[in-house]
């Protein structure tokens, strides 16, 4: 199933959607009143977030949310990222860097590189305006498959837009925090598809457009199997000797890499789509 986060007259639902309807979970005799609740009623249970949503459909409400206003599906207390997970995106930071052999090497090496990328307040969801930095001259999104963790296991998969400051990560590698961390940096949705709903998150279809002016200036594909590392082995250096929140979403990223002739502009909007889980749509902002 897909679970989305909507408000519609001032109130938040969860909905899964079966690919038939889509229900109202939160309109069911004791919730759940957040995904998170889904979450700990499986974990609880030791039954799959698909079960536990099974169990609630006959009770729930269908509603229709054409018209509602969509949030992140999750709130994630943390947001993290990886970087140079796909060839071409090392020959990419290899392009903008002067000291371009710290990326090869993170490529080519068993530790992969793993960043805090954001918190709740520097993330918006799907239709919100991600932020370029009003002090960088080369920015770039960032499409990536997130991975939705509680308490550290793979419950489900996102849609996410790291937005990143290819200038200023290009000065120094030192600056990486400054280029990925800022407001409005991050995007994720719109929803969570579970994990028996990806059967292969290692075998599929994404796409990017950005759209300006109301024309395309890029479109591009891609397919998760170019990555060089797992789901599961992103995950597992997330959780080494760290603790992570409850609910936590790990960006795998990114293998569409605009060229360097290209930047982001306020107006712009930005369309990916990512078979099996949907589209995430933003438009762009200074910050």
């Amino acid at each position: 199933m897909r679970y989305y986060r909507v408000t519609e007259a001032g109130e938040s639902h969860v909905v899964a959607d079966d690919g038939t309807e889509t229900y109202d979970l939160s309109s069911v005799d004791g919730g759940p009143d957040t995904l998170a609740d889904l979450f700990r009623a499986a974990a609880m249970t030791e039954h799959s977030i698909d079960d536990v949503a099974r169990a609630r459909l006959d009770d729930a409400e269908p509603i229709d949310i054409a018209g509602a206003e969509m949030e992140t599906p999750v709130h994630a207390e943390e947001v993290w990222a990886s970087g140079v997970t796909y060839e071409i995106s090392e020959e990419a930071r290899q392009e903008e860097s002067d000291d371009p052999d710290v990326y090869f090497n993170v490529y080519r090496s068993e530790r992969p590189e793993v960043f805090m990328k954001a918190t709740p307040s520097r993330t918006v969801g799907p239709n919100e305006e991600v932020g370029v930095r009003g002090d960088s001259e080369w920015d770039v999104p960032e499409p990536e498959l997130g991975v939705v963790l509680h308490e550290g296991e793979i419950v489900g998969y996102t849609i996410g837009n790291d937005v990143s400051s290819r200038s200023i990560e290009g000065e120094n590698p030192l600056y990486l925090p400054q280029a990925k961390v800022y407001d409005r940096c991050c995007s994720f949705g719109p929803c969570v598809a579970s994990t028996e709903t990806v059967e292969d998150p290692h075998d599929l279809e994404m796409t990017m457009t950005i759209r300006r002016d109301g024309e395309a200036v890029y479109e591009e594909s891609t397919n998760t199997s170019e990555m060089v590392r797992s789901c599961e082995e992103l995950s597992s250096y997330l959780t080494r000797h760290n603790v992570v929140p409850e609910t936590t979403v790990l960006l795998t990223g990114t293998a569409l890499v605009p060229s360097s002739d290209f930047t982001l502009r306020p107006g712009d909007e930005v369309e990916i789509n990512i078979e099996e889980i949907g589209t995430l749509f933003n438009g762009v902002r200074t910050v």
